[in-house]
């Protein structure tokens, strides 16, 4: 069978410009950290990726990290802070200043628009959004009619991620996945991403049972505390002090950069 293990650096570089990037994990839970600062380290040499969507059901760390180092274009996501340790600082900054483009999304118009994806139709009909001032701020979604009851309802469109990078406690090298009873939503963006990319916490010779199989995904990358400082139970407890110590290190892009500076050296 086909042998997806591949080099962290390697992996970065499958991530185009422009691409809608959907990372994996929940809040503070096996974020994929490792590769964040794998594709910050490209990023900081060759000036790509940019310009990326980034689409996170709750985006944390991992996110403001990108969103700091002007990779991003776009946000879609239903949160993005730092838990009880405060605001996502630079996603806090740039928003403020309207530097970044943010994309309104709630829980519905993610988890529907991805099940139109998976149910490969162009969108997902639901009651979500109806009676609220949403629909005026997404011009993009639409209403149609319920022919068997005349209901009128909110058309969700698909949501079809170009790159999806999830964090695995285990892989094999043919790149079946075992993530942990947290899935997140990482089942979903496997099933409906062009590209799925993962990193792990270790590779063992075989799995006999998965809950992502292979043919979902394209590439593996060995990360050993790939999602330090967030959490990746039963492997690793959450990395408090660090996270505490970003949220009160940076305020702005010159403490950022110098926060950065030492993150990546």
């Amino acid at each position: 069978m086909l042998d997806k293990r591949i080099s962290l650096e390697s992996a970065a570089a499958l991530v185009p410009s422009g691409c809608t990037l959907a990372l994996g994990g929940s809040t503070l839970y096996r974020r994929p950290m490792a590769f964040v600062r794998a594709l910050l380290r490209r990023f900081r040499q060759s000036g790509e990726p940019n310009a990326l969507t980034l689409l996170s059901f709750t985006a944390g760390l991992e996110s403001d990290l990108l969103v700091g180092a002007g990779m991003v274009a776009r946000v879609r996501s239903c949160y993005f802070g730092l838990e009880i340790f405060g605001l996502a600082p630079m996603f806090t900054d740039l928003a403020g200043r309207g530097e970044i483009e943010i994309l309104e999304e709630t829980e519905v118009s993610l988890a529907f628009g991805l099940r139109a994806a998976m149910a490969q139709v162009g969108f997902m009909p639901a009651r979500g959004w109806l009676g609220t001032d949403l629909p005026r701020l997404r011009p993009d979604i639409r209403t149609v009619v319920d022919p068997y009851s005349g209901e009128e309802l909110i058309a969700f469109p698909a949501i079809r991620p170009d790159v999806a990078v999830l964090h695995a406690l285990r892989a094999d090298p043919q790149g079946n996945l075992v993530i942990g009873s947290h899935k997140g939503i990482d089942e979903e963006l496997a099933i409906t991403a062009t590209q799925v990319i993962a990193t792990t916490e270790e590779f063992v010779p075989e799995l006999l049972k998965a809950d992502i199989a292979a043919p979902f995904v394209h590439a593996v990358a060995l990360a050993p505390r790939g999602a330090a400082p967030t959490s990746c139970h039963p492997a690793y407890e959450l990395g408090g002090e660090a996270i505490l110590a970003y949220a009160e290190q940076v305020s702005d892009r010159a403490s950022f950069e110098a926060y950065l500076a030492k993150e990546l050296a």
